[in-house]
């Protein structure tokens, strides 16, 4: 089983990200490079949404996003953790 961590952005994301971008792609690939973060990305058309895969404990999720400075600063206006159980793949 994965779990999604799924972002709402706020509406002026695209414009307020650059100064914060390079915090959290760090905190994203070391995350990564310990196996807890499989996927991330934002979902383009609008910029509303940014979903994460994780194999990680919900801990470790939890404290990802408490940490992420797009969190911290309010680039990210509310966040949820679900359960996602993969049937392909």
């Amino acid at each position: 089983m994965h779990l999604l961590l799924e972002y709402t952005l706020a509406d002026d994301y695209l414009e307020r990200r650059a100064a914060l971008r390079e915090d959290h792609l760090a905190l994203a690939r070391a995350a990564h490079e310990r196996g807890e973060l499989l996927l991330a990305g934002a979902l383009p058309d609008p910029y509303d949404r940014a979903l994460l895969v994780w194999t990680a404990e919900r801990e470790v999720v939890e404290r990802f996003a408490q940490q992420d400075p797009y969190v911290v600063h309010g680039l990210v206006t509310a966040w949820t953790i679900r359960p996602w159980n993969v049937v392909v793949g």
